[in-house]
């Protein structure tokens, strides 16, 4: 690391932590081990009406040791860096261990499978610290709550905005030769103001939104005036909501909502849902899964990427690879014990996915949101989804909502109070359309999604 940082620990320092602590567990007896060490530093500033809230700053590290005994694993971890401390956290792995039952599919992953040297000191552009003083920091949580004040007279209030500006670090090795770690950083401006205004009746109608900006770089972050006046007009556009009746008709979701149903599938076609039987998906390996003019691609190495990595959380390397081509699924989301269980090969996803792309066939350049709009003609436009009513067992989905009635292509009014519902497993073949109106949200780009027929239930 060679750019300023606020960490107590060099790299030098946690790769000799993490080769003592494999040192230790060779001693004791151990026939594999791994050993991590993490060290996270952090500002978190919010305001709120104009006034300076809250100044939260974190600094924590650790040490994880892993050891083996043949088939047996145990597991113990400590924030205590001295020599002492990690023989104590690495006998109590030990002893852990040796009471563990043997789990077939238990240990290290496979030598041929580990990240080597030179792509595990790739370096992706990960790691951007941001010099940013409390001072500093409340004065852009402030600049953005003013911003969405100052937008309309009918924002009235806020629950206030906030900056945060993180930095991490981490160094892991194993038995079985794997060294590696990296630096990396994310930083966030974000406000949620209140708009209101008095019904016909004299009744109050108040209505929360939100946004905010998240990047690796705080270079790279929006204006938090930007950011301000879209979260206030977003609000605004939420005044007057009222109920519709309930009926069967298409829903397009916004592209950060539409980020979500990517991570159901995800999850359905993860290893450790697909072993425990516990997924709409199992056995959709070869078979389609989404709707035939959907292309899923992941792209791990791409620079400053939220969810870039040269390697999982085992050392695994990480690939480009087609996930969904034509709608079938090519590939699940394995790590080496959930590949084992299921008979298969590690896909390097200890830890979750990486940079998921989302694309259709169908989808031209000018597909922005008025034009999916136009799409969805007559529906439901969702914005916000509520409660978490997603079985990954049945693929039955039922989630609370608010977003805009939708006529001839053009909103017509605010809706809120609505139930959708349908199941997974047909809602994902049934995507229409995927827009051009990408959105990043963590680790997964997507575009707004119209489902051709969902329940809505309403007054």
């Amino acid at each position: 690391m060679t750019r300023a940082t606020a960490f107590a620990y060099t790299r030098d320092q946690f790769r000799q932590t993490v080769e003592d602590a494999l040192a230790i567990a060779r001693r004791v007896g151990a026939s594999d081990a791994g050993a991590e060490v993490s060290e996270g530093v952090g500002l978190s500033v919010s305001a709120r009406l104009g006034e300076l809230e809250n100044v939260e700053r974190n600094r924590d590290k650790s040490l994880g040791v892993t050891v083996y005994l043949g088939q047996r694993r145990g597991n113990a971890s400590t924030s205590d860096f001295s020599r002492a401390a990690i023989e104590q956290t690495v006998q109590a792995a030990y002893d852990i261990a040796r009471f563990t039952a043997v789990d077939p599919a238990a240990g290290l992953p496979d030598e041929a499978d580990v990240a080597s040297a030179a792509l595990a000191a790739r370096d992706l552009d990960l790691f951007h610290p941001w010099a940013i003083d409390a001072e500093a920091a409340a004065a852009l949580a402030l600049r953005c709550e003013a911003a969405a004040m100052a937008t309309d007279r009918r924002i009235t209030n806020s629950e206030g905005a906030g900056v945060s500006a993180q930095q991490s670090h981490f160094f892991m090795g194993n038995t079985r030769g794997f060294r590696g770690g990296y630096a990396s950083s994310r930083h966030s401006i974000s406000v949620a103001p209140i708009a209101s205004r008095s019904t016909e009746r004299g009744e109050p109608d108040m209505q929360r939104d939100y946004w905010y900006s998240s990047m690796r770089d705080a270079r790279d972050l929006a204006a938090p005036e930007a950011i301000g006046r879209y979260a206030a007009e977003r609000a605004l556009s939420r005044l007057a909501s009222r109920k519709i009746a309930t009926c069967e008709v298409p829903v397009l979701f916004e592209s950060t909502l539409a980020a979500g149903l990517l991570g159901a599938f995800v999850q359905a076609t993860s290893g450790g849902s697909l072993y425990r039987k516990s997924s709409f998906l199992e056995g959709s390996l070869g078979r389609q899964a989404l709707a035939a003019h959907l292309d899923l691609r992941e792209e791990p190495h791409l620079s400053k990427g939220k969810g870039s990595a040269v390697f999982d959380d085992e050392g695994v390397a990480t690939r480009s690879r087609k996930v969904v081509e034509a709608g079938v699924v090519q590939g699940y989301f394995l790590s080496s014990y959930s590949a084992r269980k299921l008979g298969m090969k590690t896909t390097g996803h200890a830890g979750g996915s990486h940079n998921l792309l989302l694309s259709s066939r169908l989808t031209e350049p000018g597909d922005n949101l008025d034009a999916m709009l136009r799409k969805l003609h007559r529906g439901l436009f969702v914005i916000e989804l509520m409660g978490q009513g997603v079985n990954y067992v049945t693929g039955d989905y039922s989630r609370g909502a608010a977003g805009f009635w939708v006529e001839g292509g053009r909103i017509v009014h605010p809706v809120h109070e609505v139930t959708i519902a349908g199941n997974l497993r047909e809602m994902l073949k049934d995507i229409a359309a995927v827009g051009a109106d990408t959105y990043t949200y963590g680790s997964k780009t997507i575009g707004s999604m119209l489902i051709e027929r969902m329940k809505v239930a309403g007054a």
